[in-house]
This record gives structure tokens, sequence and C-alpha cells, in this order.
């Protein structure tokens, strides 16, 4: 079975981060959990990961590998 790349896209007019995971599959239903939607198939297999204000989303992530990596952020420095 061939391997699919997610796909990556971001809409900054929406602020919402998109993965598609497996291309090509229908969604049947969307399930939201905080700032994250995720799309199923009637097989209950991931197709689309949204997150949803992505911006504050990432920079609030980066704090805190920041913050509890010490590592991590001499790497990113």
């Amino acid at each position: 079975m061939k391997k699919e790349k997610t796909k990556i896209k971001y809409d900054p007019d929406a602020d919402v981060l998109s993965m598609e995971l497996s291309g090509g599959m229908k969604i049947d239903y969307a399930t939201e959990a905080g700032n994250f939607v995720v799309h199923f198939s009637k097989k209950n297999i991931p197709v689309l990961v949204e997150v949803l204000q992505a911006t504050q989303f990432l920079k609030n992530s980066n704090k805190e590998v920041m913050h509890t990596s010490p590592m991590a952020a001499r790497a990113l420095a």
C-alpha cells in the first residue's frame, strides 16, 4: 500500500491550519475538541484535522516547548 503524504494548508483569513491525513477519503462526520476539529470517514479513520485559532495555538505551543525544554530553547535560539 502506497503511503500518502500529509497535506498541510493554512487559511490566514480564517486562521485555520488544516492537515489532510487520508487523501481521497470522504468525510462522514467531525468531532470538535477545544481548538481542534477532526473529520472522520465512515470507518472512523481520521481524514482531516483542523486547528482553529492556529496562530495563537502555535505561539502557545512554542512557549510551552521553550519553558519545558531548556535544550530545545537553546537549539531554537
